[in-house]
């Protein structure tokens, strides 16, 4: 089929990839460049980096608008850009979540799925509407989570089923109202959900695993601010793996306590 596709974040960059591979694609409309890293240089987002590798047009408006190339269908995926209904009447808009909705709603229902401790997620998709998140349901299918999975593997195994679900679909969408039960909303991660509770050492295990690989959770280590990468629990106590302190590169945490020395 041919399709245009809405994405900005590594996850929507993902989806892009394999819709690509299996349709064509007419466009890319991804967010304008913006500072990132730590010298603040003007980089493009991610499904922007992946778009010009495929040989995608790339649109970037600051507000959402379609460029003056109709398509029928519209994949949104990490977009991160409210569409306003003028839009939404020009094409079928279907959102890929990566929740089981109606469960995890908003901005970060990765994160807050393993934040929450809860044993599955899955992926959603959905007619976007104007109420955030809650359009009819034209697929949904829901994969473990483990004890072993970070935000990056949920996200990894929820774009390739993405794509898997999106080929159903596409070719005669039907849709069934989303229920109005077991609502939750997932807030955007700020910087007060980075630091750790050492004091919690299930929250704090939970939280590593919520913030890796794209976010980092940090703590205070025997007087050092480290970001924690990795961290498993034995027997309730929380022991990190892969630490990396302020300043320095990514490394085992027996290394960061070999450094602290004299």
């Amino acid at each position: 089929m041919r399709l245009a596709v809405a994405a900005t974040a590594p996850f929507g960059a993902d989806v892009l990839e394999r819709l690509a591979a299996r349709h064509e694609i007419a466009y890319l409309l991804t967010r304008p460049d913006a500072p990132r890293g730590r010298g603040r240089r003007l980089a493009p987002p991610p499904a922007k980096e992946a778009a010009e590798r495929l040989g995608i047009a790339v649109h970037q408006p600051a507000r959402p608008e379609l460029p003056d190339e109709p398509v029928a269908t519209i994949v949104i995926c990490a977009y991160g850009l409210l569409v306003p209904q003028s839009l939404l009447d020009r094409a079928l808009w279907l959102n890929v979540h990566p929740s089981l909705l109606p469960r995890w709603r908003g901005a970060a229902p990765v994160e807050r799925a393993i934040l929450a401790g809860d044993a599955e997620t899955g992926v959603t998709i959905h007619e976007t509407v104007a109420a955030l998140d809650a359009g009819p349901v034209a697929a949904i299918e829901a994969f473990a989570i483990g004890p072993e999975d970070d935000a990056g593997t949920v996200f990894a195994r929820a774009a390739g089923l993405a794509a898997d679900l999106l080929d159903g679909v596409l070719p005669e969408p039907s849709f069934a109202p989303q229920s109005e039960d077991g609502i939750t909303y997932a807030e955007k991660i700020v910087a007060a959900d980075r630091e750790l509770n050492l004091d919690d050492p299930l929250d704090a295990w939970r939280r590593v695993r919520a913030l890796s690989p794209h976010i980092g959770a940090w703590t205070t280590l025997h007087g050092r601010r480290v970001t924690v990468w990795r961290a498993r629990l034995d027997d309730g106590a929380f022991l990190p793996v892969e630490v990396q302190p302020e300043g320095k590169r990514r490394m085992g945490y027996d290394e960061f306590l070999r450094g602290l020395q004299p």
